[in-house]
C-alpha cells in the first residue's frame, strides 16, 4: 500500500533542514518500528469488546496459537493478554531444510482496562483461534446519601 502525501513545491536550490527533520519525525512517530513490525514480527492481534448487558465480552483473534501458549493475567485493574508462537525453523534438526520462512513468530501482548469489571468473575475460553473473555460488570453501589443540617 502506498501513502498519499500533500504535494509541497520547493525551489530546488533552497535546502531546508527543518523540513527533513519534520519528515523524519512524522515517519518515525507514525510507525516507530517501520518495516520491522510488518515483516519480522507478528502484528498486534485484533479484538472486539461488546456490552452484553450484565457483562462485557472481549473477543480476540489469535489464530495459530496453542492454548498452552496463551497467558491471561489480572492485576492493577488491568487484564493482560499475552501469546507466544514458536517457530519450527528454530529447531536445529529442521533449520537447514527451510528455503523460505514467511510465517511470523514471537510474542504479542495487549492490556485492557478493567474499570467497572468484577475481577473475581472473569472467565476465558479459547476455541478455533478466537479467545473469548467474559468480564462481569461490578454491581453499582447506590450513592451514599446523608441529610445535611441547616444552620
Amino acid at each position: 500500500m502506498f501513502e498519499l502525501r500533500p504535494y509541497r513545491r520547493q525551489h530546488p536550490a533552497v535546502y531546508n533542514p527543518f523540513h527533513d527533520m519534520e519528515e523524519w519525525e512524522r515517519r518515525f512517530f507514525d510507525n516507530p518500528f517501520g518495516p520491522l513490525t510488518e515483516r519480522e514480527g507478528p502484528a498486534l492481534f485484533s479484538a472486539d469488546l461488546t456490552d452484553e448487558g450484565d457483562h462485557y465480552l472481549l473477543e480476540a483473534d489469535l489464530p495459530g496459537f496453542d492454548k498452552k501458549d496463551l497467558h491471561l493475567t489480572v492485576g492493577d485493574n488491568t487484564l493482560t493478554v499475552e501469546a507466544e508462537r514458536h517457530s519450527e525453523h528454530e529447531k536445529k534438526e529442521k533449520k537447514d531444510k527451510y528455503l523460505c520462512v514467511e510465517r511470523s513468530y514471537g510474542r504479542v501482548c495487549r492490556r485492557f482496562d478493567l474499570d467497572g469489571v468484577d475481577p473475581d468473575g472473569i472467565r476465558a475460553r479459547y476455541e478455533n483461534g478466537v479467545l473469548q473473555v467474559t468480564l462481569p460488570k461490578k454491581e453499582a453501589a447506590p450513592p451514599a446519601r446523608r441529610e445535611l443540617p441547616i444552620d
